[in-house]
């Protein structure tokens, strides 16, 4: 019964791949493996010193993920990233082209007050994209919850559709631990 399992997964995620190379989707990464939760005390967005950061594993899954990408036909992307340092790293580590920061990708857990209205700017900037190519947002997992509905695992690609009323629908997810 696993091997069902398996395959299943993998027209899944075979088909996520199909949609991503498709005009009018994008993918949203959460960002590979950061061990423990939050950041501490006195974080500065500017400081890596100050923040949780990408650990060899994680540094070794976000150079997978743009293997992935490349092995599925994306050899090159637009890429957008959080300004914390460990969507940065991600991003770069990801070799997929030059990674542009942007602030309405950051993360808002330990300030859930700027949740929405966060969201309410993220929404017309991503309805505002050309999508004529492949483009990657990585960020965190709070940001992908409020725009996919959905939870993810460090490193996990969720492929969206855009949508005319700005809420993208969730067109696959593809695992990369």
């Amino acid at each position: 019964m696993l091997g069902f399992g398996l395959v299943g997964t993998a027209r899944a995620q075979s088909a996520a791949w199909v949609a991503l190379r498709t005009p009018g989707h994008f993918a949203m990464i959460r960002h590979a493996l950061a061990p423990g939760t939050f950041d501490p005390p006195g974080f500065k967005v500017e400081d890596c010193s100050t923040q949780r950061n990408l650990s060899a594993e994680g540094r070794a899954q976000a150079v997978r993920i743009g293997e992935m990408f490349r092995a599925n036909g994306i050899v090159a992307a637009k890429l957008y990233s959080s300004q914390w340092c460990r969507c940065l790293e991600t991003a770069r580590l990801m070799a997929l082209g030059d990674v542009t920061p942007d602030a309405r990708l950051n993360s808002f857990a330990q300030n859930r007050e700027r949740a929405e209205r966060q969201t309410a700017a993220l929404r017309p900037w991503l309805a505002a994209f050309d999508l004529g190519q492949p483009t990657v947002l990585v960020t965190h997992q709070v940001v992908i919850s409020a725009i996919a509905g959905t939870s993810t695992s460090s490193g996990e690609i969720v492929v969206l559709r855009r949508e005319r009323d700005e809420r993208p629908t969730v067109q696959g997810r593809i695992e990369t631990s």
